[in-house]
């Protein structure tokens, strides 16, 4: 989302290339875009870094839905129309013949879930596309794309794309109990809640968070705090402990780290070097517990969960 200067913030392309460069040379080869990001620019970038490579080495995942051209009353949406568009202008942008996986970005309340898959059905059958995703959409919504796609023989989407940090746990209530059904692969957003969870708001620091965020609020920096503690203790940085939270959901989850400066890119690798243990897990699954409402809080009553489903929702959300 950083590649690229339009809006007044991001990387240049030299800045944008040497980000690639690091992340390829750390046995990196995923990189998550979309259409709208810096008004294509970030596509531009990722496509001409990737075309004297080796194309087949990365995974190239992009989105549609958002207007990318305000003289085009068809460039939105997440009709057929505007994704046959979006994604022959990102097959260009992106200097490749396929994306290996196309993001419906987010619902547009309005376009039926069928009419999503089978157009997402077609361009994999044309070799435009390996695999569908999507992102921002209620869990029924998904939910019903996906046994339909089962009964029609279409492609179903295989990833989930939501924001989902120890600052916005909130898909635990039903998208990410609907991804671990589905077999759907979590790729969380502001993993790192803008940059809160490194700390350096706490420490002064700035950032395009806002003050009046709810990244920066009072239960915001609780959990930012426990996070803090719990790196001292390790002797690591926030951002690692917060990025491996992630990674030990107990459920397939890659978060999607944005970066607009190297040392950013570096430093957030290390996180991969990290285990958390049992203790510093229930740490922070403690400070930033949310109310799972029902019926998931239910579930969790004690005389439910023994004399009532099994514990099934344990084995959904095993710690929460």
């Amino acid at each position: 989302m950083g590649f690229g200067t339009e809006a007044g913030w991001g990387a240049d392309r030299e800045t944008s290339f040497a980000i690639m460069e690091a992340f390829a040379n750390a046995g990196g080869n995923f990189l998550d875009t979309a259409n709208l990001y810096k008004l294509g620019t970030s596509e531009k970038f990722i496509g001409e870094f990737i075309n004297p490579r080796d194309r087949d080495y990365f995974v190239i995942a992009t989105k549609y839905s958002l207007k990318d051209n305000t003289t085009n009353p068809n460039a939105s949406g997440n009709n057929r129309k505007n994704m046959m568009r979006s994604v022959e202008l990102s097959l260009r942008r992106l200097q490749t013949d396929f994306i290996d996986v196309l993001y419906l970005h987010i619902w547009d309340d309005l376009t039926p879930i069928d009419e999503v898959l089978r157009g997402i059905d077609d361009l994999i059958r044309q070799g435009k596309v390996n695999y569908a995703a999507i992102s921002d959409t209620p869990a029924w919504i998904v939910s019903k794309g996906n046994t339909l796609a089962e009964l029609m023989g279409w492609s179903q989407f295989i990833a989930l794309q939501v924001e989902y940090s120890l600052i916005q746990r909130t898909p635990e209530r039903d998208l990410i109990p609907m991804a671990r059904h589905f077999g759907m692969t979590v790729t969380p957003w502001a993993p790192l809640a803008g940059g809160a969870l490194t700390g350096k708001y706490l420490r002064g620091g700035q950032g395009r968070v806002k003050p009046e965020s709810n990244r920066r609020d009072e239960n915001s920096i609780r959990i930012t705090q426990e996070v803090m503690a719990v790196a001292d203790r390790l002797g690591v940085e926030p951002s690692h402990v917060a990025l491996q939270w992630t990674r030990q959901q107990g459920f397939e989850c890659i978060p999607i780290v944005g970066a607009t400066r190297v040392d950013q890119l570096e430093e957030n690798l290390k996180s991969v070097d990290l285990v958390l243990s049992p203790d510093d897990l229930k740490k922070l699954d403690e400070a930033s517990a949310i109310d799972l409402g029902f019926p998931g809080k239910f579930f969790r009553e004690d005389g439910v969960r023994q004399n009532s489903y099994g514990g099934f929702y344990d084995r959904i959300i095993p710690r929460s």
